[in-house]
């Protein structure tokens, strides 16, 4: 079939060109429209990489046997208008499609139910327009190669084509569409893309759009998609949020009420910094923190140096700095959209800086060092490998002075046998000799207190004689009273081997079922009609 546009083969190249960038862009939308349901962690990760690759493998065969049997264009590109559609459609309807999917699956999974739950979200929402985007290879080297003695040259032009796009759709998403207009406004930008391509081709073929009636349709639905998916809004049940964004990072979300301002990052239902606007203290796990630096002699010493890793929107330092006014502050978080927030509904201390780095990265560049240093960072359930291990708890210990004390904030307490803060605790006394734990009372939450010095039990007791504020003084003690020293285990964690994923959706699973326990026995007693009325 003849369609002059086809002729030079620019307009193929082209059709390979923005292909290859739909799907590296839907890919990078998918871990976004995902993170707030199930993380971004490297497990999620392998879930989209590898349903796409089914996804993209089955449209190659699909492709190819199509091209061979009816190598007719006008298919290829009605195809493409369909996958257009489809991805317009993923900021629409994605986000009840996850909510749908884990609300059956969380009655039905006992175990691994995040790993199943994304990938059974992946599969019905992104298998079909990439499977469709699949086919587009094949069909074009058909449509390409006009002899042998060029078929060579041609099918690695097409995959350049499709290699630099993919370039492109990887690249812009991350820095520049995502952090700007969204996750959902991107899926719609490079759909649109998509449509106005095989619009293009449409109409230069001068195809009667009453035989392609998937044009005109196309469009309105398109349109419809826009209308409905602009939103960036990711809890869609909430209407009071103060703020809800992204950034290269993370999906954010600042809600408050007349008592405390809250962030959210990722997962939804989680808290990663609280601000309370009576000035008081949090009743969370950043209370416990505040037992490191009377450990390390806040009472006794003129100046205390403290270094939070994994700052957030600043609740430690706030607090430090309410309580005490001795101390020297420095923040890292390696994400500067959060530090904004910070300053914007946290009240961060202004005499607070904060830079901008990976934790450790930061550690390798400074030669400071602490008299607490407190590690707080998280990459949405789990700390990120690379802050895990004991290659990275030495580097902590060299930072510290002779009599400092280094904290660790564990979330997700389990209780079995080499779970993730076992792991996490051995690490840490492989490289510290004393080491104390205390669980936060009413939350998952441990906090790890680790030094070089012995004697860090005794200066706690002395600075807490020491301290005036009555309040203060009464949480630190209640915090001290549930103070028990470590014994070191075999659970080590390396930069060579650090499960922590795996380690967390672990714990992830154990919560998930005691949560769904009551309902889950209700269900199986009267069905869902006892459900809803319990509900």
């Amino acid at each position: 079939m003849d369609r002059p546009i086809l002729r030079n083969k620019i307009y193929l190249y082209l059709t390979e060109f923005f292909a290859g960038m739909s799907v590296m862009a839907v890919e990078l939308g998918a871990s976004r429209l995902l993170a707030p349901y199930f993380s971004s962690s490297q497990i999620v990760w392998t879930i989209i990489i590898g349903t796409i690759m089914i996804a993209m493998a089955l449209g190659n065969l699909y492709g190819g046997r199509k091209a061979d049997k009816d190598p007719n264009p006008d298919r290829l590109y009605a195809r493409i208008v369909i996958a257009a559609v489809w991805i317009a459609a993923i900021p629409a309807v994605g986000k009840y499609i996850i909510m749908g999917i884990s609300a059956l699956l969380v009655f039905a999974v006992n175990s691994n139910f995040l790993v199943i739950a994304a990938f059974a979200a992946c599969m019905v929402i992104f298998v079909f327009p990439l499977f469709l985007l699949g086919t587009v290879t094949p069909s074009l080297v058909k449509f390409s190669v006009d002899s042998l003695d060029d078929s060579g040259s041609v099918v690695g032009k097409l995959n350049a084509f499709n290699t630099i796009g993919s370039i492109i759709g990887t690249f812009v998403p991350t820095f520049i569409s995502i952090p700007t207009v969204g996750t959902s406004v991107t899926f719609l930008i490079f759909a649109g893309i998509l449509l106005i391509l095989c619009i293009i081709y449409f109409v230069s073929s001068k195809v009667n759009f009453t035989k392609a009636k998937k044009v005109p349709i196309s469009i309105v639905l398109f349109i419809l998609c826009c209308f409905f998916g602009h939103s960036n809004s990711f809890a869609f049940w909430e209407s009071d949020l103060t703020y809800e964004g992204e950034s290269v990072y993370n999906y954010l979300q600042v809600y408050e009420n007349s008592k405390r301002v809250v962030l959210s990052t990722n997962v939804l239902f989680g808290v990663q910094s609280v601000y309370l606007k009576d000035k008081g203290l949090t009743g969370m796990y950043y209370d416990y923190a505040m037992v490191a630096p009377f450990m390390s002699g806040v009472n006794e010493k003129e100046e205390l140096k403290i270094l939070i890793l994994g700052n957030g929107t600043g609740t430690f330092a706030t607090q430090c700095k309410r309580y005490f006014d001795n101390t020297d502050i420095v923040g890292v978080e390696i994400d500067q959209k959060i530090t904004d927030l910070a300053v914007e509904y946290f009240e961060l201390p202004s005499d607070v800086p904060v830079f901008t780095y990976d934790g450790r990265a930061y550690m390798n560049a400074v030669e400071e060092r602490y008299d607490v240093i407190m590690v707080d960072a998280y990459q949405d359930i789990t700390i990120p490998f690379q802050m895990s291990s004991v290659e990275f708890f030495t580097l902590v210990r060299d930072h510290l002075t002779p009599d400092g004390v280094m904290v660790v904030n564990m979330n997700m307490r389990g209780e079995e046998e080499g779970n993730i803060n076992q792991y996490l605790s051995d690490t840490i006394a492989s490289v510290f000799p004393t080491v104390y734990t205390a669980n936060v009372r009413g939350s998952t939450n441990r906090e790890l207190y680790a030094s070089m010095d012995p004697g860090i039990m005794d200066r706690l007791a002395l600075n807490l004689e020491k301290e005036e504020d009555a309040g203060l003084s009464g949480m630190i003690q209640s915090a001290a009273s549930g103070l028990q020293a470590y014994e070191a285990g075999d659970y080590l964690m390396t930069d060579d081997k650090a499960p922590v994923e795996l380690l967390g959706m672990r714990v992830i699973d154990e919560l998930i079922r005691s949560e769904v326990a009551y309902y889950k026995d209700i269900y199986e007693e009267g069905g869902l009609e006892a459900l809803m009325e319990a509900w």
